[in-house]
């Protein structure tokens, strides 16, 4: 191998060795049955592209951005079907209604913190109309979810500005997606540990459909941590009558598959994430915004926004095709959640707060003693 090309090798395979290094299943803990994609990312769904905005200032700043795109075409022209699942509701997730009622997305979707949802709707209302093509369009439909990172975030501060969201925009991209500390992740709280952006896919047999399912997670939430079925937060003694720490916050969940599924199905799968959630320990507290979007990529189930015809006609799976799709989105969800988990690493924000990092050597022994790895 000639030197130009070692480095291009290099610079290809560094980000996935850092990635595979803060991951679970690199540590020999497989959760489920179901195998993953290539990535073991939502963006193992053909198109499905990541971006994030890291903002990290100072000892109070720990905010940030993170853009999940369901293909890289206009998406106001080319909309998708999409479903929104609330599994608890104290939340701010805008463009709900409208996915609701239409059944479809036609913009990015876009993480952020609970009270820059205003400035990232007008960055992605900006952003859609001054796409080419969209010069006529006077209604955008911006979904934007959040949660809230106010402990280590100067959160009042509302330090996310439109430029961050369209940089998050601009930094997308296929294949590996970057987990824990970084883009709406950066300042977020899981089960009392630091938490932050976290990704897991599976892929079908073929007898299913060999359909993928990608899973992105903003985790800020709480209850009782459990790792493959290990009550990991009870043999920590994380957790008390009271709770040792505040199991409030929210769970962003971003289903994506390549399965030809219309709105009603898409809203059954989303129902799906928030049993993975369960598997993780997560108890839906009631100051907790758990919220699910669910979306097909599939080019044939495309919705143009213009077209001479008053019919269209799409392919769409039979509900008796569904359940290996179920059990995907449990497995990729949970996975998810513990992904971010592993790769968040301790931080000190606002005011002086720390959050420490999950205590992997101590979970992994857990786990070994549990016979779940070698």
């Amino acid at each position: 191998m000639d030197k130009m090309n070692r480095i291009s090798y290099l610079f290809f395979i560094f980000p996935l060795l850092m990635l595979s290094q803060n991951r679970l299943r690199d540590h020999g803990v497989e959760i489920g049955v179901l195998q993953p994609g290539t990535y073991n990312a939502i963006t193992d769904v053909p198109g499905v592209q990541v971006g994030h905005s890291t903002i990290f200032s100072g000892e109070n700043i720990r905010t940030g951005v993170t853009a999940i795109l369901p293909h890289s075409g206009n998406i106001f022209q080319e909309k998708v079907p999409a479903a929104i699942y609330v599994g608890n509701g104290f939340g701010k997730l805008a463009g709900y209604t409208q996915v609701k009622e239409l059944g479809n997305l036609e913009t990015p979707i876009i993480l952020t913190n609970t009270l820059s949802v205003p400035t990232a709707v007008n960055a992605v209302i900006g952003y859609t109309l001054n796409q080419p093509g969209n010069e006529n369009v006077r209604s955008v439909n911006a979904v934007v979810g959040e949660t809230n990172d106010g402990y280590l975030n100067d959160i009042r501060g509302r330090h996310v500005t439109e430029a961050h969201v369209i940089q998050a925009l601009k930094d997308v991209k296929p294949g590996p997606v970057t987990e824990g500390n970084i883009g709406a992740g950066t300042g977020t709280i899981c089960f009392g540990f630091k938490g932050g952006i976290g990704t897991s896919s599976r892929v079908l047999p073929k007898k299913s459909g060999g359909y993928t399912v990608g899973v992105l997670v903003q985790t800020n939430f709480g209850g009782v941590l459990q790792v493959a079925g290990v009550e990991v937060g009870k043999k920590l003694g994380h957790y008390s009558d009271s709770f040792k720490y505040s199991p409030d916050g929210s769970c962003m969940m971003v289903v994506m598959t390549d399965a030809p599924l219309g709105s009603r199905n898409l809203e059954r799968l989303a129902k799906r994430a928030m049993l993975g959630l369960a598997k993780t320990g997560g108890i839906a507290s009631n100051g907790s915004g758990d919220y699910v979007i669910a979306v097909s990529t599939a080019e044939a189930c495309r919705i143009p926004y213009q077209s001479d015809s008053p019919i269209q006609s799409v392919p769409t799976l039979r509900n008796e095709a569904m359940t290996p799709l179920f059990l995907a989105t449990i497995e990729a969800t949970e996975e998810a959640i513990l992904n971010s988990l592993f790769a968040a690493e301790t931080m000190i924000g606002r005011d002086g707060h720390k959050i420490e990092a999950l205590p992997k050597e101590k979970v992994l022994d857990i786990l070994k003693e549990a016979g779940k790895m070698d």
